[in-house]
């Protein structure tokens, strides 16, 4: 893994000192991606620079330092990321006449460059990449992004400079950045906790979607719109895979999604370095630390961290999966204080506005696996592919019984759920629990205000946004921001699928997983030089999980039916079978008690009017509400805190 960086004039103004200077800037700002080297690379008749900071993962010398040129000399690549597959690709490559000198996945992707060409390479080629390519012949700089967008790109004009970097700090390094904020990706960023591609928080910067090439040429001017296209849409190969769907037994089935999820396991398991897995006991960190130690002949090294508060807790169940495989486990538990360091750390870890609050343990954990390893695989991904979230589960149930009802009484009854306090909710299912354990339910208010919000919503497709917001009225908190333009606000946009289940399967793929879920585990991880992996995101996979019917991952209000089958055969179910409970974290007590003080800066009404980018009064309604007890606003006012602390460190004066 890496950080990558560079900059394009097509007017090609500056020298090669000058050049090197100015991409040197940016690398430096990508140190914690890539802290074993450094490389620098410039054509300055084309006004072209590459910079590349190396995390040694793979061919660990000087032949696999980056930016590096194809032997032919035509194409000329910075690129972060590995190639699962380059054994294989570079078998095929030397019998058609390629030769190398290392053992570095870039040598095999610049060979099927030179030999294949770019949209032959990107279709072969199985991995997590963003590549930055700079093609000598047609004098023209390729963006390219992985297939679901675990590797970060973003790009722009800065100071009539094309630029890109893995992360906005570089572009930020350069001469005349000064852009503003861009008050309708605050808006999509208040309710979706992360801002989507391909908006980034700045006007005129922007992310590389995943599976797409941007293409600018020597022929450009300054500050026009590159060219666009998609190597690879997850509509098309959905829509490929439901072609060919999968029959046969259950336990057929099992056998086939077992195979495919092994090989991506495998695969993801070689490296020059140690190799480790993040742990938390659930279903997915379960079933790919059991298949990584059947493929291992010592122990896996496995991570987890753990709280006080058990309502957040996994560590004990992490423990009993751990010493079920044989595993070399490690646990932390975590203090407020620790917590309270990475806090002070998320605009520098996360460089735009971000916030999801378990970014905050994934930093920890990352750390925490960085003391043995260099690489570690993850379960991100299982329960976007295999209907794993607890709306998968109830919604379009929820919704088929509620829809017959008249809708002023279903919203009236949304409306009166929403009202309830929390302490009520949660004091009665832990009564009710005590009675029978079907009822033991974690975190039972915030499902009961889910359930509040769908009642609440006019449609169907309301009803799945609502469930993705985090403030329902985004747009009209932002001063001066537009409508929501995120495709989860776009159900006209939506692909034709087998109702709402389907439909947000493919919604979670192509937004909340790069968009939240693999944007966490990147910079957390990277933050840290850690590379993390993620075998469920591996084309296989994904063909198995959309060849297979829905009912076998969504079973009877059972989520990742079939996952749990396969687990089965390696952890006993009782280790596992339990509510499932995500990435938590105790924010809501911490904001009331130990950061209660920075937040009331942050949150002051006089510094939000006078910063004039949000409306204070929603914002400070809520943060006495959830002061008082009498509601929990955590997730929705860590947002804004995550907006503010990030103004603090980033927004130079006038550009809110």
């Amino acid at each position: 893994m890496c950080g990558i960086a560079g900059r394009f004039d097509p007017a090609a103004t500056c020298s090669a000192d000058e050049l090197a200077e100015q991409v040197a800037a940016m690398t430096a700002t990508l140190t914690h991606r890539g802290p074993d080297a450094e490389g620098i690379w410039a054509d300055p008749e084309s006004g072209v620079c590459f910079g590349h900071r190396r995390l040694a993962v793979l061919g660990l010398g000087p032949e696999g330092a980056q930016p590096m040129a194809s032997s032919a000399g035509r194409w000329v690549v910075s690129y972060n990321g590995e190639i699962y597959n380059h054994p294989e690709l570079r078998r095929r490559l030397e019998a058609e006449g390629a030769t190398f000198r290392g053992g570095s996945d870039t040598e095999v992707l610049l060979a099927a460059l030179t030999l294949w060409g770019l949209d032959r390479t990107l279709e072969a080629i199985e991995g997590m990449f963003a590549l930055a390519l700079w093609d000598r012949h047609e004098r023209c700089l390729h963006l390219v992004r992985d297939r679901f967008g675990e590797k970060p790109l973003f790009y722009g004009w800065v100071g009539g400079v094309f630029a890109f970097g893995s992360e906005l700090k570089a572009l930020a390094a350069l001469p005349g950045f000064a852009p503003g904020v861009d008050r309708d990706a605050v808006a999509l960023y208040l309710r979706h906790n992360c801002v989507p591609a391909p908006w980034t928080i700045y006007r005129g910067i922007a992310k590389v979607l995943p599976g797409e090439v941007v293409r600018i040429s020597a022929g450009d001017r300054s500050g026009s719109e590159p060219a666009r296209r998609h190597f690879w849409s997850a509509r098309d190969a959905i829509e490929a895979a439901r072609r060919d769907p999968i029959s046969g037994s259950h336990e057929e089935m099992a056998d086939e999604l077992e195979r495919a999820v092994s090989a991506s396991v495998a695969a993801r398991m070689v490296a020059d370095v140690p190799v480790g897995a993040f742990l938390s006991g659930g279903i997915d960190s379960s079933l790919i630390v059991a298949l990584m130690q059947q493929h291992s002949s010592v122990p896996v090294r496995t991570y987890t961290i753990g709280y006080a508060d058990e309502v957040f807790d996994e560590s004990k169940e992490a423990a009993a999966v751990a010493a079920h495989l044989g595993t070399e486990h490690t646990s932390l538990e975590v203090t407020r204080d620790q917590a309270g360091d990475v806090v002070a750390r998320v605009p520098d870890i996360w460089d735009e506005p971000f916030g999801d609050v378990s970014g905050i343990p994934m930093a920890l954990v990352s750390e925490l696996a960085r003391t043995d390893v260099t690489v570690a695989l993850s379960g991100d991904g299982g329960d976007e592919l295999f209907a794993g979230y607890n709306r998968h589960a109830w919604l379009g149930r929820i919704w088929g019984r509620a829809e017959g009802m008249p809708v002023p009484v279903r919203r009236a009854t949304g409306s009166a759920l929403g009202a309830v306090p929390p302490a009520w909710i949660d004091g009665a299912a832990k009564m009710a629990a005590k009675a029978s354990p079907r009822f033991d339910v974690r975190i039972p208010s915030t499902k009961v205000a889910k359930v509040a919000k769908v009642l609440a919503a006019p449609g169907l497709e309301a009803a799945y946004l609502s469930l993705v917001s985090y403030w329902d009225h985004a747009e009209d908190m932002v001063i001066g921001a537009g409508p929501s333009a995120s495709v989860a606000s776009k159900p006209d946009e939506w692909p034709r699928l087998d109702g709402i289940t389907e439909q947000m399967l493919w919604l979670d793929l192509v937004g909340y997983l790069p968009d939240d879920i693999l944007t966490k585990l990147d910079r957390a991880a990277m933050s840290t030089a850690l590379e993390s992996r993620v075998p469920f995101l591996d084309r296989g996979v994904f063909d198995v999980a959309w060849r297979l019917p829905l009912d076998v991952k969504l079973r009877e209000g059972t989520t990742k039916w079939l996952v749990r089958q396969v687990l089965a055969r390696h952890v006993p179910t009782e280790l596992f079978d339990r509510p499932k409970m995500g990435f938590g974290f105790p924010i809501g007590d911490m904001l009331r008690g130990t950061l209660r003080p920075w937040a009331e800066e942050l949150l002051g009404e006089r510094r939000l009017a006078d910063q004039g980018l949000l409306d204070p009064a929603p914002i400070r309604r809520a943060w006495r509400d959830h002061l008082s007890g009498r509601r929990d606003h955590a997730y929705q006012l860590w947002a804004v805190l995550a907006l503010q602390a990030w103004a603090d460190r980033w927004a130079s004066a006038g550009a809110l």
